[in-house]
């Protein structure tokens, strides 16, 4: 008899173990970092598609995959110049989109990152891509994503802003618009970082977009008023959160001993990884706080 409660107890354990770990798997979400440049390519992209996949490991509550092309592959050299082929290059990235991001490949994520994309992108189809978001989804960008389809309206309508210039990198203090926001919950009143290129946006949504962080003067000139940093806002049913952010090397990476000139510390580099892990949770519906501009 002892024997069998104890077989018994053994089959319980074992499949509540077993639900546990499903329950953990279907709960891990799915995101894809799209990396791919058609404009200007910053160095620090392999920085951050590798703070991504760490933030992805530590957290446990996603995984990533990625779309991207490295001009730099000798496979995309020029065979008599061994520069840089912009055809080569071209056709390489229409070939990965047209695989991540197609309206059937687009079911297998839960959330797509623009880290630093340029230009405008071949998408294989646009319209899919914005109804797959508005269904639900997730869309986090960084930086230079809002660089991207300047001449596609409905994309920068989604984003809630877009990149107009940029003067010489500077030190800031960005306000804490919203110290519940998951994206800020390691931040203080405000955030110092010693240096970074800071983008000035036009077509800003203020009816639309809730400000995360943002400065109260000029970052060259200090003239008073008001300039996004980040912010976040409802798309249908899907979510997106976007940060100016994420130029320098020493924004993304908290290596003690990098290969790049550090100017801001890693106390920078934490915070700013905090700040995207948060934003990166709340769009995908795994952290709550409110949208409403």
């Amino acid at each position: 008899m002892k024997n069998t409660i104890a077989t018994m107890l053994g089959k319980c354990v074992a499949i509540l173990l077993l639900a546990g770990l499903t329950a953990t798997a279907a709960e891990t979400k799915k995101v894809l970092v799209v990396t791919t440049t058609l404009g200007f390519r910053h160095s620090s992209i392999p920085t951050a598609e590798k703070v991504l996949n760490k933030l992805a490991t530590k957290s446990q509550s996603f995984t990533v995959e990625y779309a991207r092309v490295n001009p730099e592959d000798p496979e995309y050299q020029d065979a008599t110049t061994k520069k840089p082929d912009a055809a080569k290059i071209k056709a390489a990235i229409t070939k990965v989109l047209a695989e991540k991001m197609s309206a059937e490949a687009l079911k297998n994520y839960d959330a797509i990152i623009f880290a630093n994309t340029t230009g405008d992108l071949p998408l294989p189809d646009p319209d899919a891509f914005l109804a797959w978001l508005k269904s639900g989804k997730a869309f986090v960008g960084m930086h230079a994503c809002s660089d991207t389809f300047h001449g596609w309206p409905a994309f920068i309508d989604m984003l809630g802003g877009e990149f107009e210039t940029h003067h010489e990198q500077a030190g800031i203090e960005c306000m804490n618009a919203d110290p519940k926001h998951p994206a800020n919950a390691k931040l203080g009143k405000s955030w110092v970082i010693n240096q970074e290129e800071v983008y000035l946006i036009k077509n800003f949504e203020k009816d639309q977009c809730h400000d995360v962080l943002f400065l109260d003067k000029h970052p060259n000139d200090k003239t008073s008023g008001h300039y996004p940093v980040s912010w976040c806002k409802s798309y249908g049913q899907g979510r997106v959160f976007y940060t100016t952010l994420g130029h320098r090397e020493d924004i993304w990476d908290d290596e003690t001993a990098p290969d790049f000139q550090r100017i801001n510390p890693v106390e920078v580099s934490r915070a700013y990884q905090h700040h995207i892990l948060g934003g990166i949770q709340w769009a995908l519906g795994l952290e709550n706080e409110t949208a409403k501009p």
